[in-house]
């Protein structure tokens, strides 16, 4: 049965997503001692995040308002939703391409602005409605740069719509490959992309590799009269370049779901109100699976979709697990075993993997570890958290 641990939240949670978390775990905005925080939108940055902290869960896809590397010192890993908020973010980049190619916010506009009777507001309609004239979507190329959960589901949504689709991913995994339909023509890089697409869909994290990863060279590759829409972050599109190409004619529109007062009153510019994954269901999804993982990594020590930890997972098959946390240096793995022999703990199982310089291991033993063992694992040199888990 799983104890009671201490669930903190930072934003309104999904009372669906919290009803995954066990019974016995007490669940609020104000706990103290929290075992584990879960969090929206939130900053973190700022917050001085307990010592008894074990782990973050977002309910959401990016991890911006988190400080993950100062969390990845404390072996602390955080989790996220990878994928669950997809059917959300898909609808609405379909919604921006048929804004973008229809020219219905600029048409919205110039209804808005009609005066007069009924009949002369015809007379206007009818005179100015061949300045909003588009164009379909089908035959047309969409170019996705970013093929995750987001980027394929967006690419297969184009598909049904008649349309072709290229796209391009440095750091597809396998999972991502398997979704993404086999109509997908790929790209070799962001360029060659740019260059085949009348619609370009950005999927992409904020790093420091994809910081104003259209700019204005790159915009330069673009088909004339392309629309650019960006779903992904704020900072991966520099806005000065856009706005100087949208008013070159080089560009036909950008919607993109971020504010911003370069972009504002652009008569060519769409920005929604990060809108991306703002429905019920999306916050829903997103919930759950956090709550999900956060629980299995409490009872269990098992890790799934962490940004700083590796995907680790091991069935239990027996009553006495210890997880550790570490730095991913050479012969870790032989100074566990060791201590563990040490003690006379015989090692039933062992799962050890590394992400980056992180490391983290499971290890199921025959039978009840005492405290100075936990203790003496922790001082090991490079090891960074260790948890007992017994079932």
């Amino acid at each position: 049965m799983a104890d009671a641990r201490k669930i903190r939240t930072l934003n309104a949670i999904s009372a669906r997503g919290l009803a995954r978390l066990p019974q016995q775990y007490v669940v609020g905005g104000d706990v103290a001692d929290p075992d584990a925080i879960l969090v929206r939108s939130a900053d973190m940055h700022g917050m001085d995040i307990p010592v008894s902290v074990r782990a973050i869960g977002r309910a959401g896809a990016g991890t911006n308002n988190i400080p993950v590397k100062k969390l990845s010192d404390r072996g602390v890993p955080v989790f996220n939703a990878p994928g669950a908020n997809a059917n959300a973010v898909k609808e609405l980049v379909i919604a921006g391409m048929l804004m973008g190619a229809r020219n219905l916010v600029g048409a919205l506009k110039f209804v808005e602005g009609l005066a007069g009777t009924d009949e002369e507001m015809h007379k206007a309609t009818e005179a100015g409605k061949k300045q909003f004239a588009g164009m379909e979507l089908p035959g047309r190329t969409l170019g996705v740069i970013g093929l995750g959960a987001i980027g394929s589901h967006v690419a297969e949504a184009a598909i049904r719509l008649g349309m072709q689709v290229v796209g391009y991913d440095p750091a597809i995994t396998v999972d991502a490959a398997w979704r993404l339909p086999s109509q997908v023509k790929r790209a070799e890089n962001v360029e060659d992309v740019l260059r085949q697409a009348d619609f370009v869909s950005l999927h992409v994290p904020l790093a420091e590799a994809t910081r104003n990863l259209i700019n204005a060279q790159r915009i330069s590759a673009m088909r004339s009269n392309a629309v650019l829409l960006n779903f992904a972050r704020e900072g991966v599109v520099d806005n000065a370049a856009v706005i100087e190409a949208l008013d070159a004619n080089k560009l036909h529109a950008y919607i993109c779901d971020f504010p911003a007062n370069a972009l504002k009153g652009h008569a060519r510019v769409v920005a929604l109100p990060h809108l991306g994954a703002s429905t019920e269901e999306a916050e829903e999804n997103c919930a759950v699976m956090v709550a999900e993982q956060l629980a299995d990594y409490l009872e269990n020590g098992n890790i799934l979709n962490s940004v700083n930890f590796p995907n680790v997972a091991m069935g239990r098959e027996s009553g006495f697990r210890i997880g550790i946390a570490n730095a991913n240096v050479p012969n870790m793995v032989g100074q566990i075993s060791a201590a563990l022999a040490a003690a006379g703990l015989n090692i039933h199982n062992m799962v050890n993997k590394s992400k980056g310089d992180m490391a983290y291991t499971l290890v199921d033993v025959d039978s009840a570890v005492a405290d100075p063992v936990i203790a003496q694992l922790a001082a090991i040199d490079g090891v960074l958290a260790v948890r007992y888990l017994p079932a």
